[in-house]
């Protein structure tokens, strides 16, 4: 079974390999936009991790592929909570 920080884990390196690939772009403008906003770098990716959070959950629980148009709308939101 994963821990709670292995996933954590996982979830940050999904936002950095995002944001180093700039695909999506939004990740990486939306991670600029919280922290210029006073967000701690820190606290920018775990909020963009909700977003991912929301998708890895719809894949493995519907069984469908990623939705990138509901990702980067969630991420366009933040710091609102994402919706799924």
């Amino acid at each position: 079974m994963i821990s709670k920080q292995e996933l954590s884990g996982a979830v940050i390196k999904i936002i950095e390999h995002q944001m180093k690939k700039n695909q999506p772009k939004e990740t990486k403008i939306t991670f600029n936009r919280l922290v210029e906003s006073g967000i701690t770098p820190s606290n920018a990716k775990k909020y963009i991790g909700q977003c991912v959070a929301v998708e890895i959950y719809d894949i493995l629980t519907n069984q469908v592929p990623f939705n990138e148009q509901r990702y980067v709308e969630n991420l366009k939101k933040l710091p609102q909570e994402p919706v799924g």
